[in-house]
């Protein structure tokens, strides 16, 4: 399922949580906080890994980069620290409302 994640993740540019998440709450009966730990975890390596492909075929615009990265640093140490203060039931709300979003986003963009 990992493998499968990181093809999602470095052919889409995301869906490692995406695939993750699902999988190891669901079947491998995770904890919510330790499946989303787990994943950003899991998602690093698929990030560098594809990254570096990316970077080698020269497609990063690193203008953009550097600030989506500065945001992502800010963004994921503030999620990491209210993701401790909510309930298990807000987490599994919002992911899905989350993939409703997203989903409808590609489907009608």
């Amino acid at each position: 399922m990992v493998f499968f994640g990181g093809m999602i993740s470095g052919f889409f540019s995301s869906g490692g949580g995406l695939i993750l998440v699902p999988y190891m709450t669901a079947i491998l009966r995770m904890d919510e906080v330790k499946a989303r730990a787990t994943t950003i975890f899991c998602i690093f390596f698929m990030v560098v890994t594809s990254g570096l492909f990316y970077f080698n075929q020269n497609y990063i615009d690193f203008g953009i980069a550097i600030k989506c990265a500065i945001g992502g640093i800010i963004g994921g140490y503030i999620g990491s620290k209210v993701l401790w203060n909510v309930s298990k039931k807000f987490l599994q709300i919002s992911f899905i409302v989350f993939l409703l979003y997203a989903g409808f986003k590609f489907i009608f963009s």
